[in-house]
């Protein structure tokens, strides 16, 4: 029978992947406000020094950098072999790295797809397995799996993002249930547009439909942390994202693939 939800992760260890910037950062403080001590690992470390100072001096709470390149193929067992050679026990895994890439599969180089879904995929499922795999002996801890409102359906454009994010809901709600015996809890976040740099990174505009659904992501990280320790099995970030979720339900996928072809290049 798995424990009721906690109230709080205070005092527990926090790694959260991608936190150089975006959702990271905001995971990072809101954990950090609850008195969690932190692994910040991202490829980029000048940011994550900083970002590291600033919540030691805000909160008193311990804060390890770890800067390396996560879409590298074994960078999951060589960041869980440095965590365990420094006997930190990671009780939170906040597996938030990843990144988009916009425009049609065939007019991308694929050397750049593949490096995002062994980022987007392949890491994180091993970053998962290794921690969790802990967490079950232990009999306790935490995963959050970000995914995506794409999630939801096949997007023109963002073919294979959308797919990786596919791949991370259904991981997520699965491992759900088969952690569950074993007091580890796995909730997936979808957050819909966020203000981030992922039109940036992933060589798109934002559309004017995107701009008015756009949220922040500290109500999107919060959301997330939440959920987590509420113990639910998904959560979609904001009102209007929750109701495009559901008319997923409603509409042909065909009428899906044209609504998002037009939101997203408009």
């Amino acid at each position: 029978m798995s424990k009721e939800p906690m109230n709080s992760f205070a005092g527990k260890w926090a790694l959260i992947t991608g936190a150089s910037s975006g959702l990271g950062l905001e995971f990072a403080d809101l954990l950090a406000a609850q008195k969690v001590n932190l692994v910040l690992a991202a490829r980029r470390q000048e940011p994550m020094e900083k970002l590291s100072s600033d919540l030691r001096r805000k909160y008193g709470v311990d804060v390890l950098v770890e800067a390396i390149d996560l879409a590298s193929p074994g960078a999951a067992s060589r960041l869980k072999c440095s965590l365990d050679a420094r006997s930190v026990t990671v009780d939170i895994l906040l597996n938030n790295a990843g990144y988009g890439l916009h425009g049609d599969l065939l007019e991308t180089p694929i050397e750049r797809t593949a490096n995002m879904i062994q980022l987007n995929v392949t890491t994180l499922t091993e970053l998962t397995y290794l921690f969790g795999r802990d967490m079950a002996k232990r009999r306790s801890g935490h995963i959050l799996l970000v995914a995506s409102l794409m999630a939801f359906q096949a997007v023109p454009s963002y073919a294979a993002y959308a797919a990786t994010k596919a791949y991370v809901l259904a991981l997520g709600e699965a491992l759900y249930n088969e952690l569950r015996p074993h007091d580890v809890v796995a909730t997936t976040l979808c957050p819909g547009h966020t203000a981030t740099g992922f039109d940036a990174a992933a060589g798109a505009t934002t559309s004017a439909m995107l701009r008015l659904l756009t949220m922040k992501p500290r109500p999107v990280a919060a959301s997330g942390i939440r959920a987590l320790l509420q113990g639910k099995a998904m959560v979609v970030a904001g009102l209007a994202n929750k109701m495009v979720a559901f008319s997923n339900r409603l509409t042909p996928r065909s009428m899906q693939r044209a609504t998002l072809k037009r939101i997203v290049d408009a």
